[in-house]
């Protein structure tokens, strides 16, 4: 949920609906965000602070004894039928649900470790047994966990013993009280790397151009998110490990379940806040620098930021990051605020800022790297947002502000110097309370700011998941959104329809750096979120570095896309794909006064179709009253209406859910002999190169491959890659990701030559969108290796 709860939407729509016509009259008119949150805060009386109280039960994050123990209960389900992930998940809910001092806390702490113990997580397990001795685990129960103890500290010898450790394992955490769960990493440098540099024009404000040339894969530039913000749900997620409803249980395990709530990395085992029960962690440090950067403030306003959506969340949380110190020093600068109510750039110019600088320098050209300057110089268009999203959020963010100030941490935990400094150096504390009361405000403001910016430049945080089958034999994965976040850097990237760079982003501790080097004095140890730009292709010296804002040209039309990008973004595209397929579409709209459409449209569903009866191509036709498809062969004349169609299509995706969920109940062959029906059905017929064609090559691929026949399900998954990379391209990531699948088919089929050509083709394709370290690359590898 990005924007806050109908409810509240609801709520605030009425509320400007009785406001005064003068005084909606002056709340449009201001230019200035100052302005605007005052005059809205002086609007935001009890009657609103009320109705949040009266909808936040619903989002409730309070600690619950009896829900803790219906969790545990549902885990021992789990646990009973081998379900082990489920169980885990099960028991950290209650561990997360039990307040301090509750029965439940051991007893969740020691069922868990129970069910990591058969995960052989085993250092996890024993940390776990801890947890629950220290908890007052019950004193007649405490065989049960000595037994476990000592499988679990023998298998750790086993195992430092093959990687030749001298260590002897103990029964407390290992990895010591600065380190992060996941893999050890190495050094590395965020900022741009020296092939690009930061360029400036009135009509693309701040954007990044190749300094010299840039070859295919090469790294432009690592950032991390100065704030981010999990997206909670993930409904959609199908598959092991993934957002799957369990089956027993009707409980769907969410990202906010499954993932660190600090770095984002994927745990079992999660560490709880001790103050509500939504927040988790991988590990303790996680934990900690989670709290004192926000969670200290947004804790007791868990259920309200819930109920207010990602977006102002996000907004007050980059803000409380920052501080009031760093909010005034960014805010000298800002001499005009009415640079903000310009248009956007046409490329997509999300990232100009305002002008003036107190050592003389212009935030418009200046590259503040990863520092809040780069975040509070991002456009906010606030003349360009309508005035009914302008109030809704102003009156959010002046409704979490009160509450902020009303209901903020308690006096122990509540370091007002922690938001009043400009770094880690705690400052006097001597009239840190006055400059609070006076000063607050500016904390609200800048929330204000952050939020409409957050418009044009938020970053989907997206990552790949496995949505196929438990025991499937092929890897199956989607791409899904795991969080939001303001990326200072990355922000520099104007949009283009058709980029030349690809995104990677990683989580927890897994990113090792191939930028060595950096013009940005910005370097640590990497742990928490980040995002690598590569180069997708060859970018010469001069050209600007562009990635896609969402509207794909290998993915919507021209207009389409352009709708979309004027209506988010306030600028009319005018990318190279843009301008080279309105000009076809021109030719189109000539073509089809004649009657015919001159090449297919991808983005409905008339393209890649072809006859029934002679094979040939069919086009859309524009005749007044005959409006569907036509053959051009003069012989055949075959029509077939636009509504035939779209019926066929839609039984044929009907056939595809159906089948799918065959398959997920462990019965392929229905599933196959549906998808052969659907696909050979006379009449209307695809073109290889039609996505829908794809879709069912890929399904049949999975189902041969569910059965163990390797031959056909590879012989289908290449016709399904033939259409994946008609759509997207030879050199893209997805038809990197259909060729994996095929490299795993061959390979368990024991087809050494086919295998090892296609993995040569796939590690060229990962190398150039993820690198030379990613996963997929060393599985590659490893099969190549056995190949060989």
């Amino acid at each position: 949920m990005d924007f806050p709860c109908v409810q509240w939407q609801d709520h605030v729509a009425q509320k400007w609906i009785g406001l005064d016509p003068q005084l909606k009259e002056t709340l449009t008119s201001q230019l200035e965000i100052d302005d605007l949150f005052k005059c809205t805060l002086t609007l935001t009386t009890q009657d609103d602070l009320d109705f949040v109280e009266s909808i936040s039960p619903g989002y409730s994050v309070e600690k619950d004894a009896e829900l803790a123990a219906k969790c545990r209960e549902r885990g021992n389900s789990s646990f009973k039928t081998r379900d082990y992930p489920a169980a885990a998940l099960h028991y950290s809910q209650g561990i997360c649900l039990a307040p301090h001092g509750s029965d439940q806390v051991p007893l969740c702490y020691a069922n868990r470790s129970a069910a990591l113990h058969h995960l052989q997580h085993y250092q996890e397990s024993v940390d776990d047994m801890d947890h629950a001795v220290k908890n007052s685990y019950p004193s007649h129960l405490l065989h049960k966990l000595e037994g476990r103890r000592t499988s679990c500290l023998k298998h750790l010898s086993v195992a430092l013993r093959a990687e030749g450790g001298c260590r002897h394992p103990a029964s407390k955490n290992p990895k010591g009280p600065d380190a992060a769960g996941g893999a050890s990493v190495g050094l590395l440098t965020f900022g741009i790397c020296p092939q690009a540099a930061v360029g400036f024009s009135s009509e693309k404000g701040r954007h990044l151009v190749a300094a010299e040339g840039v070859a295919a894969g090469d790294v432009l530039l690592h950032d991390r998110p100065y704030g981010f913000v999990l997206i909670p749900g993930m409904e959609d997620v199908k598959g092991k490990g993934g957002g799957r409803r369990h089956a027993e249980t009707g409980v769907l395990f969410g990202t906010e379940h499954r993932r660190c709530h600090g770095c984002l990395s994927e745990t079992l085992s999660p560490v709880p806040c001790e103050g509500c029960s939504y927040s988790r962690y991988c590990s303790i440090p996680c934990q900690r620098d989670a709290w004192e950067e926000h969670h200290r403030w947004e804790c007791p306003l868990g259920a309200d930021l819930r109920m207010m959506g990602v977006m102002p969340q996000l907004a007050l949380r980059i803000a409380l990051k920052a501080g009031l110190k760093n909010i005034k020093v960014a805010r000298v600068s800002t001499r005009d605020e009415h640079k903000g109510s310009q248009p956007s750039s046409p490329n997509g110019e999300s990232s100009g800022s305002d002008p003036g600088h107190p050592d003389g320098s212009d935030p418009c050209t200046s590259y503040h790297g990863d520092s809040y300057p780069s975040v509070f110089h991002l456009q906010h268009h606030l003349n360009l947002h309508s005035p009914e999203v302008r109030f809704l959020c102003a009156v959010t963010i002046a409704t979490l502000f009160l509450k902020l100030s009303k209901a903020g941490p308690s006096p122990a935990s509540r370091d007002l110097s922690r938001l009043l400094r400009a770094d880690s150096q705690s400052p006097e504390r001597e009239g840190c309370t006055a400059d609070w009361s006076a000063n607050a405000w500016l904390l609200g403001s800048a929330a204000l700011r952050h939020v409409l910016q957050l418009r044009c430049n938020a970053q989907a945080i997206l990552t790949l998941e496995d949505t196929g089958a438990a025991n499937s034999p092929v890897q199956s994965s989607s791409e899904i959104r795991i969080a939001t976040a303001m990326f200072p850097t990355l922000s520099l990237l104007n949009h283009s329809c058709c980029p030349n760079t690809s995104l990677q982003f990683s989580t927890g501790t897994s990113l090792s750096a191939d930028c060595t080097e950096s013009g940005t004095e910005y370097g640590s140890t990497a742990r928490g979120v980040t995002v690598t730009v590569r180069a997708s292709k060859a970018i010469p010296p001069g050209q600007e570095i562009l990635h896609c804002y969402g509207p794909h040209s290998s993915r919507m039309a021209t207009r389409e896309r352009q709708r979309l990008l004027q209506e988010q973004y306030y600028f009319l595209c005018h990318c190279e794909a843009c301008t080279q397929q309105e000009e076809e579409e021109d030719e189109e709209d000539e073509a089809a006064a004649k009657g015919f459409q001159s090449r297919p449209q991808w983005s409905g569903f008339g393209g890649g179709l072809v006859c029934g009866k002679c094979k040939g191509s069919l086009k859309q036709s524009s005749e007044e009253g005959a409006k569907g498809f036509v053959c051009l062969q003069s012989s055949c004349g075959c029509r077939v209406s636009a509504p035939e169609v779209s019926r066929r299509l839609q039984e044929i995706k009907a056939h595809l859910e159906q089948a799918v969920h065959l398959m997920e109940t462990e019965r392929p062959g229905e599933a196959l002999r549906l998808l052969m029906k659907a696909q050979s059905q006379p009449g209307l017929i695809f073109a290889e190169t039609h996505p829908v064609q794809g879709e069912l090559a890929d399904a049949i691929a999975r189902a041969y491959a569910t059965m163990g026949d390797w031959n056909n399900a590879a012989s289908h998954l290449e016709r399904s890659a033939v259409a994946i990379g008609a759509q997207y391209g030879e050199d893209s990531i997805e038809l990197g990701r259909q060729l994996f699948k095929l490299a795993q088919l061959h390979f368990n089929g024991g087809a050494r030559g086919p295998a090892l050509s296609v993995i040569a083709k796939v590690k060229q394709l990962f190398c150039l969108h993820g690198g030379p370290l990613c996963d997929e690359i060393q599985e590659l590898q490893a099969m190549e290796d056995c190949l060989l």
